[in-house]
């Protein structure tokens, strides 16, 4: 048998490649929307990829299997309740997929979506217990699949809850403790609240640790799973849509298109969002007016899908070098209305000094100085939910940032702003969209929540 994670870290989102090295039949599972790197691992072990499998509509990206389908013949599968634009296998619970002695067996895991399914790897077909099983969004390391994301028209988090609870406590807990899980996702998707950095465990492993997997009814499980989850990204419910069309399909060949300060300004004047992906403190130096900074060092496809609307044009301001990777990073959420890139910033800049501003950032000892003023600035908290519970600064608003563009209102207006997060990444993305909203005066906190907290056990 052959079994290859691929893992994404941006989105941290893993897929997988499973084989039989006799036959050369493989199938992919949960592939990304740029899908050359196993097409590549293919060729190079003379596989044949005859299927891909998701085991879910996902949320969070654009699922690469109208690419593989198209570029190898292979069928395309889903659970038994999926229905989509596009031709499908529907894979029932308990039907086994042979690759030669390499066995693939679907299980229905309901709950994360209605749709969803796990997939047991069998090295031999005769084998009693399997390798591994491929959970998808339904069982995580330390998690599990949140149930109230839009992902699932029509069904509530309760009744999702419900599946889900069955889906992990029954079925995958029924699982002997040697089998390997394999899951999704794994830190800082917004899937969950409390994935792993690990990207396998064991059925035995997850009994032992995982809060979700602990013994308990029906109705504790529903209330732990639903409570103290991120908000969602705006960008979900898109792509939850998306994957269920028969799109346009990725096409890696099509490079982004360079423009120079004139056409660059053109097309901003024609609605297009400038997306700086530079790191803050250069952003902060000189970046174009209503510009926002989505740093590509970072969770940039995700942040990018929270905070800039599906169907706006984008132009993009690269690291050097780093225009395609930018606009390949969007593509795998589905956001191909990247127009093109400024050629050389730096020099471009020079033609545009006129459209230039400097980002305000202030130190720990700043804000505190400023919050004991008469008039003191508004201090809003970008964080998550369960991030702000471990602590926050007294009297701070609190919008997560993926709320922020649509809740920009309930920020004040007649007041100086200081933005944070935990460690700066999304403060100077948030403080970026203020400003872009027309906001004269806003800042955001070096070194985030975790300075503030430093420089108080200092004093």
């Amino acid at each position: 048998m052959l079994f290859t994670q691929y893992y994404l870290d941006c989105l941290s989102q893993a897929s997988y490649l499973v084989a039989d090295e006799t036959t050369k039949r493989a199938v992919l599972v949960d592939p990304r929307r740029d899908i050359d790197e196993y097409l590549a691992d293919a060729r190079a072990r003379g596989l044949t990829i005859e299927g891909v499998i998701n085991t879910h509509f996902h949320a969070d990206f654009l699922a690469g299997h109208l690419e593989v389908a198209a570029a190898t013949g292979a069928w395309i599968g889903y659970g038994q309740r999926a229905e989509t634009e596009y031709p499908i296998r529907k894979l029932t619970d308990g039907e086994r997929i042979s690759l030669g002695d390499v066995t693939l067996q679907i299980m229905e895991t309901p709950g994360h979506t209605p749709e969803s399914i796990s997939v047991l790897v069998y090295e031999h077909a005769d084998d009693a217990v399997a390798y591994g099983v491929m959970t998808g969004d339904a069982l995580f390391i330390g998690d599990v699949g949140r149930p109230d994301l839009l992902a699932s028209f029509g069904v509530t988090a309760g009744e999702l809850g419900t599946m889900l609870y069955d889906s992990v406590q029954r079925k995958l807990m029924g699982l002997p403790d040697e089998v390997r899980v394999f899951p999704a996702h794994g830190a800082g998707s917004a899937c969950g609240k409390n994935l792993s950095t690990e990207r396998q465990s064991t059925i035995g492993e997850q009994r032992r640790t995982n809060y979700a997997c602990a013994p308990m009814s029906e109705a504790e499980f529903v209330a732990l799973v639903t409570g103290g989850q991120p908000s969602a990204p705006g960008y979900f419910a898109f792509d939850a849509v998306l994957n269920r069309k028969a799109r346009e399909l990725f096409d890696h060949t099509r490079p982004a298109r360079p423009l120079d300060a004139p056409a660059f300004l053109a097309a901003r004047a024609d609605g297009a969002v400038v997306i700086d992906a530079r790191d803050p403190q250069e952003y902060a130096t000189g970046h174009l007016r209503g510009a926002v900074n989505i740093p590509a060092d970072g969770r940039f496809a995700e942040t990018a899908g929270s905070v800039v609307a599906p169907d706006r044009a984008i132009l993009v301001v690269a690291p050097q070098d780093r225009e395609e990777e930018i606009v390949v990073r969007l593509a795998r959420i589905g956001f191909d209305r990247a127009i093109g890139y400024l050629r050389e910033p730096e020099h471009a800049f020079l033609e545009m000094i006129a459209e230039l501003t400097p980002a305000s950032r202030v130190t720990t000892a700043q804000l505190r100085e400023a919050l004991e003023r008469p008039e003191p600035p508004v201090v809003l908290d970008v964080r998550n939910i369960g991030e702000r519970e471990q602590g926050a600064v007294a009297g701070s608003l609190h919008i997560p940032l993926a709320e922020l563009p649509r809740r920009l209102d309930e920020v004040p207006a007649d007041r100086p702003i200081v933005v944070h997060c935990a460690g700066g990444y999304r403060s100077s993305v948030a403080a970026s969209l203020l400003r872009a909203a027309g906001r004269p005066d806003v800042s955001d906190l070096l070194g985030g929540y975790n300075a503030w907290q430093a420089s108080l056990a200092a004093a």
